[in-house]
């Protein structure tokens, strides 16, 4: 079997709802991937968030070095997704390419792995630019988007 990661947007969940689809796909770790884990969402902050994901068995990591830059993050807004995901792919891999490296070559080995940031729609989202960065990097690597 392909190494995997997972991705999940929570705008349409709840904490609760979003652990349970967590542990439905046998996520064992969850790196957040928001430049600012800071919601006004109660529970998606980082702490709250974080604290929660441990009751459940659930490793949290933030990964700032992976998050988009606000200048970058107001082309996605704004409907220019194209244009920030070119430009967030250009971001990561001048800043951390190192870290893309690592992660691609952890995800043959436990933990089971998902990326959290915001957007529900994985294709309007800087997540597609990562998985895409770590596709780049293992072929064949399967990702889901829950």
């Amino acid at each position: 079997m392909s190494a995997g990661i997972w991705t999940i947007g929570y705008e349409k969940l709840l904490p609760g709802p979003l652990v349970a689809e967590l542990e439905a796909a046998g996520i064992e770790r969850l790196i957040d991937v928001r430049y600012r884990p800071q919601s006004r969402r109660p529970g998606m902050s980082k702490t709250r968030l974080g604290a929660l994901l441990g009751e459940h068995g659930i490793r949290y990591e933030h990964r700032r070095s992976l998050g988009t830059p606000p200048d970058l993050r107001f082309l996605y807004k704004s409907g220019r997704e194209q244009e920030g995901a070119a430009g967030y792919t250009a971001h990561i891999e001048a800043t951390a390419a190192a870290e893309l490296d690592e992660l691609a070559a952890e995800l043959d080995h436990p933990p089971r792995t998902a990326l959290l940031c915001l957007e529900a729609d994985p294709a309007l989202c800087h997540r597609r630019a990562i998985t895409d960065a770590l596709r780049a990097r293992r072929p064949g690597l399967h990702v889901v988007d829950l």
